[in-house]
């Protein structure tokens, strides 16, 4: 059995402020109808010959990741479980924890392990890559994707190729780090060397085994983690204990298993493929004008070059700019040189250092029951307009340091407050007091879209004390 495995972790921070640690880099469309992780479903899925596939993301992005799923056809009839880690732990314990999970599907599984961030146009030339690695990995070869250099890339790890092998395959010389320019200038004029992509194939028993040789602390500590969290598994999600998943070491496959295992060979592919690391990569998706100017969104440019403008909500308008990134979104602006695109992420760092919200959130958020979207927050009040799908309901909760006034402006809310339940309807308003238990839920079929303007001396999304949830949120 092939079983597609996605890796759906990173916050991407070179995609600032698109990207943020809330909604990070494979929920991003980039211009489409599809987010990056609905288009590795979309090209993996037909390579699933048992209907199941895996995806392993954090579980704060369960009900995203679910609903990212429900929402694409390609879906239908797949069975897609996801394994929700409590904490990031890098690649390795995340492909450790995905091969015993597969084992006790299938003894004899194969794994097509690819990352969920990463644009890949021609889905059939990927597929035909994909199916040649898989007969190797089921000779027992450990199968990595290279891409076939076009330019002399600094930004990628190297694999340069030894031997030639049945099946399009070579032999792994050695990894080479990113290199600097002139090096990859080298890489590319000779003809040996190709970008590792981060795509694996392997049989479930033959990357378990590898580790066990090179790595036994990684397999032992995933081991620990997997007999801790088997008994609490659905058809949909697999929990990953949080103490014994915390102890896996934090390593990447690379370091813990390729580049010290035997039977490592590498398939050369020449699809077009992108890992989508800057807002530069961004760009060259895109097709320019004849001025190398490329745009996402409403957007108006006069006497500009090779610059790349994105708006969400607004016009945005750019006159005798050259070689700049500018990504509007409602509460951040990123302006930045082209070429210093991969700095983006030391933005990210200080808002972090600072504790700054827009490095977490945007301004809408999205929640198992639905969105808010903070509309104007000032000294003691904060407006916020809220959506709540239909059948759905908000947490039992109270706050200590706030009041709130709820108005609906189109569906019907069922309220309880303390020790009332009613019905707030279209043009009707209510009042939540300071420390009053409280609910909200859309009892309806359409959605309850309402404002809700807080007041108090603190807003901070941490004043909830949470009491039950359907979500299974935890309390407190």
């Amino acid at each position: 059995m092939l079983i597609p495995v996605i890796l759906s972790g990173g916050s991407g921070t070179r995609l600032w402020p698109v990207s943020r640690e809330a909604f990070p880099k494979p929920f991003m469309k980039l211009g489409g109808e599809r987010s990056l992780l609905q288009r590795t479903l979309e090209r993996s899925l037909p390579l699933a010959d048992g209907h199941l596939a895996a995806i392993v993301t954090n579980s704060e992005y369960f009900f995203k990741t679910r609903e990212e799923i429900d929402s694409l056809p390609a879906a239908n009839g797949h069975r897609i479980m996801q394994l929700l880690e409590p904490v990031g732990r890098n690649t390795a314990p995340a492909i450790a924890m995905a091969a015993l999970w597969a084992q006790s599907i299938d003894p004899d599984a194969t794994l097509l392990v690819l990352p969920a961030d990463h644009l890949i146009p021609d889905e059939q030339a990927f597929q035909a890559s994909a199916r040649q690695a898989a007969e190797l990995a089921r000779q027992g070869a450990i199968v990595l994707f290279g891409i076939r250099p076009t330019t002399p890339e600094t930004g990628f790890g190297y694999i340069e190729t030894g031997d030639a092998l049945p099946g399009a395959a070579f032999t792994v010389r050695r990894f080479v780090e990113k290199p600097d320019a002139a090096r990859a200038v080298q890489f590319l004029a000779a003809g040996n060397f190709v970008w590792n992509s981060g795509m694996f194939c392997f049989g479930a028993k033959t990357i378990l085994d590898a580790m066990q040789a090179h790595a036994p602390e990684v397999l032992a500590a995933a081991r620990a983690a997997w007999e801790a969290s088997r008994a609490a598994a659905s058809d949909q999600k697999l929990p990953i204990a949080a103490d014994a998943f915390a102890a896996c070491p934090n390593i990447s496959i690379d370091y813990a298993v390729m580049e010290k295992a035997a039977g490592v060979v590498v398939l050369p592919s020449r699809f077009n493929w992108s890992d989508i690391g800057s807002w530069k990569a961004v760009s060259e998706q895109l097709v320019p004008d004849a001025d190398g100017n490329t745009t996402l969104g409403e957007t108006m440019l006069v006497g500009s070059k090779n610059t790349h403008i994105q708006s969400e909500d607004r016009l945005v308008a750019a006159v005798g700019l050259e070689n700049l990134l500018v990504i509007d979104t409602p509460d951040a602006l990123l302006v930045a040189s082209k070429d210093a695109s991969q700095q983006v992420r030391e933005i990210v760092g200080r808002l972090k250092s600072k504790g700054h919200e827009a490095a977490r959130l945007h301004r809408t958020v999205a929640r198992p029951w639905g969105t808010y979207t903070v509309l104007q927050e000032g000294p003691r009040f904060k407006i916020k307009r809220i959506e709540v799908k239909p059948k759905q309901a908000l947490s039992l909760q109270m706050h200590h340091h706030r009041s709130e006034h709820w108005i609906v402006v189109s569906g019907t809310a069922k309220v309880s407050c303390d020790d009332r339940t009613y019905l707030v309807a279209a043009n009707e308003s209510t009042y939540i007091p300071i420390g009053s238990k409280h609910r909200l839920e859309n009892p309806g079929v359409v959605d309850l879209v309402m404002i809700e303007v807080q007041c108090g001396d603190y807003l901070g999304e941490d004043d909830i004390v949470r009491f039950e949830d359907v979500y299974g949120r935890p309390a407190g």
